[in-house]
C-alpha cells in the first residue's frame, strides 16, 4: 500500500534522511521509532508532501507520488495527524471534523456517507461527542490530539500517518490513545505510526523500523524487536 524506497530529504542544506526505504502493506500497523531528532517526523512529512525530497521514491497503491504537493497526495488518500496536533482553534470540533472531509464534499475523493463517518468518529472518540459544538482552541491536549486523529480519519484514508500522538500526554491519556489506536487496527485501517514510546508502539504493531541519525538502522516483526538486546537497551529501558 505505502512503499518508500531511498528516500532522501532534509530542510535548505541540511541533510535529515539519507536513503531510508520502508514498506506499509494494506491493513498493516508499521511504527517507526527512533531517538528525538532521528528523522521521523521528517520521514512523515516527506511522504505526505508536506517536505520536498532530495531523491528516492515514495509509492501510494503501487502509485508515485514522489515530490507532489501535499493537497494532491491527501486527494490519493494519505492522511496525515501531524506532531503538536494542529486543529483550527477558532472553529467547533464538528468543524475541525468536516474539514478533514473537504477532498470528499468537493468531489477530489468519494464522498460516500459523510454523516455517518462524522457518527463513527465521534462513537471512536466519545470525548468529542460530548465537546461537538465547543470550539477546538477550548480542548484539553488529550482531547485536540483525539481531534486530530478523528480530523484524518474523516478523509477515509488508505493510509492513515500518525506522528507523535502521545506527545504531552499524561499517561492515563497516553494508554486511551493506544487503545483507539489497537481498534484502528482491529478496523484494518493501514496505518504509518511514529512514536516516542518505543515499547507502547511495538506492543500495537504489526511491524517496525528503528530510525537512527537519518537511516534505517534495524527491521522487522514488532515482537522480534522487542526481544532484540540493542533495541531494548536503547528505547525500551532495558537490556534483559
Amino acid at each position: 500500500m505505502l512503499t518508500v524506497e531511498n528516500l532522501v530529504a532534509g530542510y535548505g542544506k541540511v541533510q535529515v534522511l539519507h536513503g531510508i526505504s520502508l514498506e506499509v502493506q494494506k491493513g498493516q500497523l508499521v511504527t517507526l521509532i527512533g531517538s528525538n531528532g532521528a528523522g521521523k517526523t521528517t520521514t512523515l512529512r516527506t511522504i505526505s508532501g508536506m517536505v520536498s525530497p532530495i531523491s528516492g521514491t515514495v509509492k501510494l497503491a503501487d502509485q508515485v507520488i514522489t515530490g507532489e504537493p501535499a493537497y494532491r497526495i491527501t486527494r490519493r488518500g494519505m492522511a496525515h495527524s501531524p506532531e503538536g496536533r494542529r486543529v483550527f482553534p477558532a472553529l467547533s470540533v464538528e468543524d475541525n471534523l468536516q474539514l478533514g472531509a473537504f477532498t470528499r464534499f468537493t468531489g477530489s475523493r468519494p464522498k460516500g456517507d459523510t454523516a455517518a463517518d462524522l457518527e463513527r468518529m465521534l462513537d471512536l472518540f466519545p470525548r468529542l461527542r460530548e465537546r461537538r459544538q465547543q470550539l477546538a482552541g477550548t480542548l484539553s491536549g488529550g482531547e485536540q490530539q483525539m481531534l486530530a486523529m478523528a480530523r484524518a480519519l474523516m478523509l477515509n484514508p488508505e493510509v492513515l500517518l500518525l506522528d507523535e500522538p502521545s506527545m504531552g500526554l499524561a499517561p492515563k491519556l497516553v494508554e486511551e490513545v493506544f487503545q483507539i489506536i489497537s481498534r484502528l487496527k482491529e478496523s484494518r485501517i493501514t496505518m504509518l505510526l511514529v512514536e516516542q514510546f518505543a515499547a507502547a508502539a511495538l506492543d500495537v504493531a504489526d511491524y517496525g523500523y528503528v530510525l537512527e541519525n537519518g537511516r534505517i538502522s534495524s527491521s522487522g516483526p514488532a515482537a522480534q524487536l522487542r526481544n532484540d538486546p540493542a533495541v531494548r537497551a536503547a528505547y525500551l529501558g532495558t537490556a534483559h
